[in-house]
């Protein structure tokens, strides 16, 4: 088979979350993402070392669409507890439309860039994308609670929980069906939840 694909790193990505979400992630191999591309077994080698390569990069992009997610959420909004709030719902919703990305973003087995901690949204770290992702996080809880240093993280340790949380117990069956059955109940969902979560902090 000839390569002849003008993106293959892009498609190699989107085959990948396919074959995943078909045979888990132990299923998936750039062998088989090649075949499904019609590429020789060779070609996604120019791209990615080996398969934890490919898994880092989908980590990563996760994290550019989670960025990327939060800020639309946030945009137009001044009041910082609804712009958390907005962060908090597009973070459960991202989670829920990109479950495979969203595991590997914070998977321990994985050798990944991302911050598997809250105090891991450092300017040093090996990844922008994570940084971007958690620092927008950082900045909304820090503003709503009006916290800086270590407070500043603490509020983040809250802010990131509630709705990282949540996340897992949709993707893990923990939520009855009828409640995460379409977007807009998920994100409904996500407010109830982090409505009631908000109105028990102190004023």
């Amino acid at each position: 088979m000839a390569y002849h694909h003008g993106d293959l790193h892009t498609e190699l990505l989107t085959a990948a979350v396919d074959v995943a979400r078909e045979r888990g992630i132990e299923g998936l191999s750039l062998r088989e993402c090649a075949r499904r591309l019609g590429v020789s077994h060779a070609a996604p080698y120019r791209h990615f070392e080996d398969k934890n390569a490919l898994l880092l990069a989908l980590a990563e992009q996760g994290f550019t669409w989670l960025t990327s997610a939060g800020q639309r959420a946030m945009e137009g909004l001044d009041d910082p507890r609804a712009r958390l709030d907005a962060y908090g719902v597009a973070y459960v919703r991202f989670a829920v439309e990109h479950p495979i990305h969203f595991r590997l973003m914070f998977t321990r087995e994985l050798e990944t860039p991302g911050p598997k901690r809250a105090d891991d949204a450092a300017p040093d770290k090996a990844s922008a994308a994570p940084n971007d992702a958690f620092g927008l996080l950082v900045g909304a809880a820090s503003a709503a609670f009006e916290r800086d240093g270590e407070e500043a993280l603490l509020a983040s340790v809250a802010a990131w929980s509630i709705p990282h949380g949540l996340a897992m117990l949709i993707l893990d069956g923990r939520i009855p069906p009828e409640h995460v059955a379409t977007t807009e109940a998920v994100e409904q969902l996500a407010r109830d939840v982090l409505s009631l979560w908000r109105n028990a902090q102190p004023a």
